[in-house]
Parts: structure tokens; sequence; C-alpha cells
């Protein structure tokens, strides 16, 4: 082989290299730039909350699309282990779903007093549906209450949305805004262990001590909780179909300036408790 012959080569070899490497640049790029997309990209709980005049633009679901956004972050059972678009920690997502159950069976104890007892031996160990309806809708209430307090140190949608809304032109200034919502990401998973850590000790002292004293009561309690348990997957499906009464039709490009209606479907998705 002349060293013409290998010059050619040499250069054709190194033609295709750099071709190769463009290649392979444009094919991270583009990469890159899907990922960026897909997190740029609206998810339900951001749909939702958006701005009336900003709405009006991008927001093309119907009624039916709107009501599964909400189902899909409202709904505790849909929430935990179907909603994938969100910015939770599944781990932590499911946690805070078996902490619930765990309230649940705990508060539905607490609801266990002496008049409940004396129906209980009166009826020689039954206990009437009528007579457990109240206490299921009460333990119901107060451990969706706990429930929120526990989601606000839990979840962190919020925050991440936070960063995504960010605006700063400089790069120091956007670090150390990142690294500030970093450090209350941080604070707020630690509070939330050390209390639900707490709930958890207290659930199972209270639960071994009241099943050891009263052995004979331990199937009305778990029918109890079940019950309260199915009211609180069940009674989303009908509330959510209330905001979008107002939010579709506010919307609606054959209606001007339905802003009210728009704000009082967003005031309704949020006052309703999962």
């Amino acid at each position: 082989m002349n060293l013409k012959s290998r010059v050619r080569e040499t250069v054709c070899f190194a033609r295709n290299a750099t071709n190769y490497k463009k290649a392979l640049n444009s094919k991270k790029l583009n990469e890159k730039s899907k990922v960026i997309k897909t997190i740029m990209k609206y998810n339900d709980e951001e749909l939702n909350n958006l701005e009336y005049n900003l709405a009006l633009k991008i927001d093309k679901r119907n009624y039916c699309q709107y009501y599964l956004s909400l189902l899909n972050t409202k709904h505790a059972l849909l929430f935990t282990f179907c909603n994938n678009n969100d910015y939770n920690l599944k781990i932590i997502k499911i946690d805070l779903f078996l902490i619930n159950f765990a309230l649940f069976f705990t508060i539905n104890a607490l609801f266990f007093n002496d008049d409940t007892m004396h129906k209980i031996y009166k009826n020689k160990g039954s206990l009437d549906f009528i007579d457990q309806l109240p206490q299921t809708i009460y333990s119901f209430l107060i451990s969706s209450i706990f429930t929120k307090i526990l989601e606000i140190l839990a979840l962190t949608e919020d925050v991440i949305l936070d960063i995504k809304s960010l605006s700063i032109n400089s790069k120091n200034e956007y670090n150390k805004e990142i690294k500030n919502i970093g450090y209350k990401i941080k604070i707020k998973f630690v509070l939330y262990f050390i209390i639900s850590t707490i709930f958890l000790i207290l659930f199972w002292y209270y639960i071994s001590m009241f099943c050891a004293i009263y052995a004979n009561t331990q199937i009305h309690l778990i029918e109890d909780t079940i019950l309260s348990f199915i009211l609180s997957l069940i009674e989303p499906c009908f509330l959510l179909l209330v905001p979008g009464i107002f939010r579709i039709p506010s919307l609606s490009k054959k209606y001007n300036n339905r802003y009210m209606l728009y704000k009082m479907s967003q005031i309704l998705q949020k006052i309703i408790i999962i």
C-alpha cells in the first residue's frame, strides 16, 4: 500500500469518526431535549391550578378528562399506585397510604366507649349497622384531617413546582435557590418521619392494649375500620364530580369572562378531602 492510499484511508476514517461523534452528540441532544420537554410539560396538578387566562389558552380537556385528572390526584388509591406523573416520591406515597390505614384503625378503636360495649353486650355480641354508621363517619373525618397534616410534610410536589416556576437570571442565585428548596425538602422529610414514627408507636401501643382488654370486640373494630376506609375511597368519586360543573363552562369559547366560575372550581377541588 502506497502513501497516498494510507492518507486517503486515514482521512476517510477521520471523517467517519467525526460523523459518528456528531450523530452521537445529536442523539444525546435529542434525548436531553425529550427529557426537558417531559419535565416542563404540565401534569394534572399543574393544569388544574393554572391561572385563568393561561387555562383559557392551553387547557382543552373535556369534563371526563378533567374528572379523571382529579381522581388521579385526589383519590388515595389512584394517587398512590396509579399516578406516576407527579413530583412525589412513590415510596413516600405508599408509606403515607399505610399510615393512613393504621390511623383509621386507631381512630375507630378510640370510638369504642362504654356505650358501644353495652350495645354489643345487649345485642349478644353483635352491633347494628345503624349504630356503627355515626362512628364510621366520625372516624373517617378525623382520620382525613390527620392525613392532610401528614401530607403537608410528606408530599413534595408543591416545592418542585416552585423550582419549575423560578425565573432567576443569575446562575448563582438560581443554584442558591435550589439549595434552599432542597434544604426545605430535607426538613419536611425529617419532620414527617419523626411524626409518623411517633404516631405508629402510639397506634401500636393503643391497639395492642385495646385488643388485649377487649378481645371479643376485635371483629367489630376490623369491620368499622374497613367500612371507614371504604368510605374514604368512595367519597371522592362523587364529590369530585362537582368542580367540573363550574370549570368546563368557564373555559368554553361560548362564554366570555367566566373567571368567578373558574375560581369556584379551583376552591372546590382544593377543599375536597381525600
